[in-house]
């Protein structure tokens, strides 16, 4: 009899385990991030090389003009004040990456964006929302887009080998590839195919957890190959390695996804940590150490450690917490116990210049990253806005 009830007991056990990884979608990845092996140590410093992008969408909520502008005009104003008092080891202020929606083009805000990129403070990139699309549409509408950053901002750089405009790119609603089970927002099964032929260079949407659009594969760079007729092609993928050579479509440059036990639903529950930054889940000294623990790299490149975080930035709930003290204080902590110059070297860095490290790595480069980060791609004019008359 007490075996029967410790059978039932262990049964509804795993029973209720299931439906909360399920709640969560937690079944999709917990295996692969239990199971990944750690960081190898290294003898040297580590060099912490922390990029930042942004989902940044000046017409969330379908705001009218005149908030559209006011937050534009914050985050230039505000995040120039808040990244200026900040360096790191290279003498460079954090880093910004505005990957800013196709469907949300307005001239004047793209204008003001890059006269921020221009005085040293990030790079414009591209984000992208649309459903039930065609190829056709899909290439179009990229391929205008690309031109109009490049040609009337300055934005976006031209791939020597190619002589065609390159970008790294964030998929809106996480769908990349027709990841949804439902099939929304997105349509093309075949969007990594189309991606690398329009000039993207690696794709940074990762982590989406607790989405279902989140790969099982996580806490990597790899390449991703498409199958045209399946989608979410990028769930699994090639890791990117020293010595290794392009193998696939895409390049998929995810950020740290884990378990936060420190931080737990019920006090039992551990929730996730999918390297988010906003009001409900500020930065703090505990999230920036366990990014840099989770030690995403370049497999044999185990002393450099790639740190992505992202946001979507311009929502009034968040700026408070994106422009003020709680970011400051991230930056005063990254900079005080990750640049001592021993142990650990910091770099901030934007999407190109983490592909462009990516890249040296991958072609046995060592020594300080800092000396890569326009190894293959160079870095954008952003041209000024002309001054007003």
């Amino acid at each position: 009899m007490v075996l029967v009830t410790l059978a039932v007991f262990m049964v509804a056990g795993a029973v209720g385990i299931g439906l909360i990884l399920r709640s969560r979608n937690m079944q999709i990845w917990i295996r692969s991030y239990l199971t990944r092996a750690p960081r190898p140590q290294t003898a040297g410093p580590v060099h912490v090389l922390f990029c930042f992008v942004d989902h940044f969408e000046p017409m969330w909520g379908k705001a009218d003009a005149p908030t559209q502008r006011a937050r534009v005009e914050r985050w230039c104003r505000d995040y120039r004040a808040m990244a200026g008092r900040h360096k790191d080891a290279d003498g460079r202020h954090p880093q910004h990456g505005f990957f800013y929606p196709e469907e949300e083009y307005v001239e004047d805000y793209l204008a003001q964006i890059a006269d921020l990129c221009a005085d040293g403070f990030g790079e414009i990139e591209i984000h992208l929302h649309h459903d039930n699309d065609t190829e056709a549409n899909f290439r179009t509408v990229m391929r205008r887009f690309c031109n109009t950053l490049h040609e009337k901002h300055g934005a976006l750089s031209r791939d020597p080998r190619t002589g065609e405009l390159a970008f790294a790119f964030i998929h809106g609603n996480w769908s990349l590839d027709n990841s949804r089970r439902d099939g929304r927002w997105c349509g093309l099964n075949n969007e990594l195919i189309l991606l690398r032929e329009l000039g993207c260079y690696a794709d940074f949407t990762l982590p989406s957890a607790p989405s279902d659009t989140q790969t099982s594969t996580v806490n990597s760079i790899y390449y991703a190959t498409d199958d045209p007729a399946k989608p979410k092609s990028h769930d699994r993928g090639e890791p990117v390695r020293v010595g290794g050579s392009p193998s696939g479509d895409l390049m998929i440059v995810q950020g740290p996804l884990a378990l936060n036990w420190r931080n737990r639903r019920f006090g039992i529950i551990p929730r996730i940590e999918n390297s988010d930054i906003r009001r409900n889940c500020p930065p703090s000294a505990q999230r920036v150490d366990d990014w840099i623990r989770t030690g995403i790299h370049v497999q044999g490149r185990p002393e450099w450690v790639f740190v992505k975080i992202h946001t979507h930035g311009t929502q009034e709930g968040d700026m408070d917490t994106l422009l003020g003290p709680q970011m400051d204080a991230m930056h005063a902590y990254l900079e005080s116990t990750y640049n001592d110059g021993e142990r650990y070297v910091l770099h901030y860095v934007t999407a190109r210049e983490v592909y462009n490290i990516i890249k040296a790595a991958e072609a046995g480069k060592q020594g300080d990253p800092n000396q890569w980060r326009d190894y293959i791609l160079p870095k954008p004019s952003h041209r000024r806005s002309a001054p007003a008359a």
